[in-house]
């Protein structure tokens, strides 16, 4: 399917989001990714297509994708995406997969974002947000400093007050400190026997926390992961 890039936005210094309009309306549940495809010359071994989370709601007309750029170590693709201009064609193919919220709404949910693994939940709470639905969510947002924290208006609007943990904060930061482990989660959350955990962020953070959460008592089954290849940890 043809998108056409209507804008994009600065979420941070490193963080944009996109927005595209496709050729005809995208069905989707909040949460699932799709595959974009962005020709380009000189391609590095990456190639032109990666897999993205839309970051929008449903509900909306466009679709957005929110990405991180590391200007000495990005791939030829996330570069040449930060310079598109409104009315760049690009292909979408999806939507697919099933980080999404479960059915029973009533199922209490502890959300853990890792960087840009928030866009799953972004989708999610804004979804939540505009239909009115309300559920029992717990949200531990880890980043790597201050200047990388977004979308706090949507969660304001969703009722979520997040506990952001930052790994390498200023002075200045009065919340949680360290890096985000198994420990901390639990600690901070107290999961129940009928919750359920998301993770969502760098591959290697999903790995290991997945991995703990179980150690500490969790049962595989309460644990869903969204796993981002390619980004450090937090």
């Amino acid at each position: 399917m043809k998108v056409v890039l209507d804008h994009s936005q600065a979420e941070a210094d490193n963080i944009r989001t996109f927005f595209f309009k496709p050729e005809i309306p995208v069905q989707f549940t909040a949460g699932q990714y799709a595959e974009w495809s962005l020709p380009h010359p000189h391609a590095d071994k990456r190639g032109a297509k990666r897999w993205f989370t839309i970051s929008s709601s449903p509900n909306e007309p466009l679709l957005s994708i929110t990405t991180k750029l590391d200007a000495e170590k990005g791939s030829s693709f996330k570069k040449r995406l930060f310079q598109l201009q409104p009315g760049y064609e690009a292909t979408l193919n999806g939507p697919f997969g099933d980080f999404v919220l479960p059915k029973l709404i009533q199922t209490p949910l502890i959300f853990v974002a890792g960087g840009i693994g928030i866009t799953p939940f972004h989708s999610m709470l804004q979804w939540l947000a505009e239909t009115n639905e309300t559920r029992p969510i717990k949200l531990l947002y880890a980043v790597r400093s201050e200047d990388e924290i977004i979308f706090i208006d949507t969660f304001e609007k969703s009722g979520i007050s997040p506990t952001i943990i930052v790994s390498e904060p200023s002075p200045a930061w009065g919340g949680e400190r360290g890096r985000l482990d198994a420990e901390k989660i639990a600690g901070l959350t107290q999961p129940t026997e009928d919750a359920l955990v998301y993770i969502s962020g760098p591959e290697g953070m999903v790995q290991q926390l997945a991995k703990d959460l179980v150690k500490t008592g969790l049962d595989k089954k309460q644990v869903v992961t969204d796993e981002f290849p390619n980004y450090p940890g937090i």
